[in-house]
């Protein structure tokens, strides 16, 4: 678990460094982005083998309907994650697509599972992306991008399809079904 715990402070941190010590991270220039480059990758290396590895510690056990709502939740957060990238309609309808989506599938996941490493990961990574949501709106103002081609909305749900088959087969890879049995 302490593992587990000091990757996900250590992503926040890495994330924050900005938003915190402005200054600091300014005067670092070029090797300040390549720093928290490493740590982003060490926080995620981290959290993953500190997940894979904690013992299973029992805190509550999700309802088996659980399940259906977070798959329809987990399309949901790719989708809106892909709003981010898009040049169609949908771009700028939403201000934090990628934060708004880490919200969504840190949710979903505290949904279906119930033990304490997952608390740990799920529920650190949601107040981490709380956390920057507030800290980007306090910075200043939003400048809406103009939408673009329709089409390319359609080409964003075809995108979160194919992402969405792809994150269930590496589930099912890693030995995790993500349907109900």
């Amino acid at each position: 678990m302490i593992l587990l715990s000091l990757g996900v402070i250590l992503w926040a941190a890495a994330h924050y460094f900005k938003r915190f010590a402005p200054e600091q991270r300014a005067a670092m220039g070029d090797k300040g982005k390549g720093l928290v480059a490493v740590a982003i990758v060490a926080s995620l290396l981290m959290m993953i083998f500190g997940y894979r590895g904690a013992e299973f510690i029992h805190v509550w056990a999700p309802p088996s309907w659980t399940v259906h709502l977070n798959n329809l939740m987990m399309l949901v957060a790719v989708f809106v994650y892909g709003m981010s990238a898009t040049t169609g309609r949908l771009r700028g309808k939403m201000r934090h697509p990628q934060l708004t989506a880490v919200k969504i599938w840190a949710v979903a996941h505290l949904l279906v599972n119930g033990d304490l490493a997952s608390i740990i990961l799920f529920g650190g990574l949601l107040a981490w992306a709380v956390g920057s949501v507030i800290l980007i709106n306090r910075a200043g103002p939003w400048v809406r991008p103009e939408p673009g081609d329709a089409k390319k909305d359609i080409l964003l749900v075809v995108i979160t399809l194919v992402l969405f088959a792809v994150m269930t087969a590496v589930h099912a890879w890693l030995g995790v079904w993500p349907f109900p049995g």
